[in-house]
């Protein structure tokens, strides 16, 4: 593909990603990086080089994330995921682009980075969790692991450096944030999509409030994922919610960042982003399935993850064409409904720390389960620390060693032009 025509304003760094997950756990610290090495812009007034942020296509995705990603002040340009065809389109409509430039894959589809740095006649690099599926279209791959760079063919892997994995320095960053006060913290995460929060606010409201009652001593905190609000979380958890029905936890109040329940349990709702400093002191966290799975395992925080399963006509945030399907009106309910039993039947792991391990490392609760079943295994891993540790060690086992994020980043660097070192 021709690349447009256009007036040089300088080299562009241009980060491209899906959801909510990959944009606070890949780009943002890659972003944050590549600012602190080289002078660009939005951070860096006057320079001739930019840093921009191109979202694209994804079931994953919540149409959030521009709205997310742009108080972070990283990119000098955000390209929502509704626009993407229009860009590789008419790429002028969103210029003027420079001549040169490094588009990085960090989340969705590869093949829509091809796409992308085909169209913009820039060079490529794909960071690869698990497979690079387009490698003679990438200057650079940089893989997660040694098997990544395993399964390229032998031609392709001379271009391929293992840099290790972007979340193993997440527990870094981490252990710089402020302190919580004295307690025992229990993280709740009910998801960050409709199809989670739907579930998963009342059930951790109604499993918060049974959990108080066994151990009166322990404490709650609540993330607001950066794409969704406060406000989406209280609708969610009340009555505008059919599934909120069926469970006891409702809310009395919410004033000074703090969510009081009917029942009188206080959760502090926690709304820097990304709230991995909190997370990563609290003894144990539940949580739905999906990349905040991920997230808790780099951090080394114990976990159970849920699915209750008695609402499988809402669980929609399956990944690949059919969770696509499962979203089409007419046949969305039936084929959601066995898109998941075929999920279940074939005893899929559905966390992140299972998928890589290839185990059980943390305890997944499919079925219909109920937030008192939940609470009452809450409670007997807080009451034995031993087995907490046991599984913080499992966890901490499967990252890899931190720097991925800096090794990236010079891989990034070494795609662009020389004389940006120099400025």
């Amino acid at each position: 593909m021709a690349r447009p025509a256009t007036d040089d304003p300088g080299p562009a760094v241009v980060l491209v990603t899906n959801g909510p997950g990959e944009l606070t756990t890949w780009v943002r610290p890659l972003a944050e990086r590549l600012h602190a090495t080289l002078p660009l812009r939005p951070r860096t007034s006057g320079t001739a080089a930019s840093l921009q942020l191109v979202l694209v296509p994804c079931p994953n995705a919540t149409g959030q994330e521009r709205a997310a990603a742009e108080p972070w002040g990283l990119f000098e340009r955000i390209t929502p995921a509704a626009r993407f065809w229009d860009l590789l389109l008419r790429p002028g409509r969103y210029g003027p682009w420079p001549r040169r430039g490094v588009v990085v894959f960090l989340g969705g589809d590869q093949f829509w980075t091809v796409l992308l740095s085909a169209r913009l006649g820039y060079r490529h690099i794909t960071y690869a969790e698990w497979v690079a599926r387009w490698p003679g279209w990438n200057d650079r791959v940089a893989a997660m692991s040694e098997a990544v760079l395993q399964q390229l063919p032998r031609r392709f892997q001379p271009r391929c450096r293992v840099v290790g994995d972007l979340m193993a320095d997440l527990s870094t960053f981490a252990r710089q944030a402020t302190p919580l006060p004295e307690g025992e913290w229990i993280g709740l995460l009910p998801g960050s999509k409709p199809a989670k929060l739907s579930i998963g606010m009342p059930f951790l409201l109604e499993t918060a409030d049974r959990l108080a009652q066994l151990r009166p001593g322990c404490r709650f905190l609540l993330p607001v994922a950066p794409t969704t609000s406060v406000g989406e979380l209280l609708r969610f958890a009340g009555e505008a919610n059919p599934i909120a029905r069926a469970y006891s936890g409702a809310v009395m109040d919410v004033s000074d960042g703090v969510l009081r329940t009917q029942a009188g349990t206080r959760i502090d709702l926690i709304e820097q982003h990304p709230a991995h400093g909190p997370l990563s002191q609290c003894q144990l966290a539940l949580t739905t399935v999906g990349a905040n799975t991920a997230e808790l395992g780099a951090l080394g925080v114990p976990m159970i993850v849920i699915v209750p399963t008695q609402h499988l006509e809402v669980m929609q945030a399956w990944d690949g064409g059919l969770g696509l399907l499962a979203r089409l009106p007419g046949l969305r309910r039936i084929i959601g409904v066995l898109l998941s039993l075929w999920r279940l039947r074939n005893n899929g792991w559905m966390a992140w720390p299972n998928i890589s391990a290839g185990r059980a490392v943390v305890p997944e609760r499919v079925g219909a389960i109920t937030p008192q079943q939940i609470a009452a295994e809450a409670a007997e891993w807080l009451a034995a620390p031993e087995r907490l540790q046991g599984q913080r060690a499992d966890l901490q086992a499967l990252r890899g060693r931190p720097g991925a994020v800096s090794a990236l980043a010079e891989e990034v660097r070494q795609l662009l032009p020389r004389q940006l070192d120099s400025a």
